[in-house]
């Protein structure tokens, strides 16, 4: 299967593209949303992502990732203590899956990410999930899109 490319949208007081350089991969948890959930079901190891910071000022993509373990049940939602429980789920019937990402690279400075005014405003973009459906967290992009972002970021 073809290397597939998506953006991931995490707020930086949450879990940072520095976060992710400083630990190196990560599990991506806590989604709950059914499209996101099913797009990390498609994730395949090598898959690369753009890193986005949401709830930022600016919001937009700082880094690149790359998928390095794919999807397996989120035990968060087993845990009664997380706040990512759901009681509807369980080991034998899992609702909420996740993947684990790798650091690959970050933009100079993060402070001044690829905002997403940029990108809603560039005519090549136009069509991207992030420009249409702006609040999914796990989103596919076409790989002329991935390319021409990473490039836009310097990355």
């Amino acid at each position: 299967m073809a290397k597939q490319y998506w953006l991931m949208k995490s707020e930086p007081y949450v879990y940072s593209i520095e976060d992710l350089e400083k630990d190196g991969s990560t599990c991506w948890e806590g989604v709950r949303n059914y499209k996101a959930r099913n797009n990390m079901r498609s994730m395949k190891t090598g898959d690369e992502v753009l890193y986005y910071h949401s709830n930022a000022k600016p919001p937009g993509v700082v880094g690149i990732a790359r998928v390095c373990t794919e999807a397996y049940p989120d035990y968060y939602a087993f845990d009664e203590d997380s706040n990512y429980f759901d009681s509807k789920s369980s080991p034998d019937n899992p609702r909420w899956w996740m993947v684990d990402v790798e650091f690959v690279s970050k933009i100079k400075n993060v402070d001044e990410p690829l905002g997403l005014s940029e990108i809603k405003s560039d005519p090549k973009l136009a069509d991207m999930e992030l420009v249409r459906y702006g609040r999914l967290s796990v989103q596919s992009v076409k790989k002329s899109e991935f390319d021409y972002v990473k490039n836009l970021a310097g990355l």
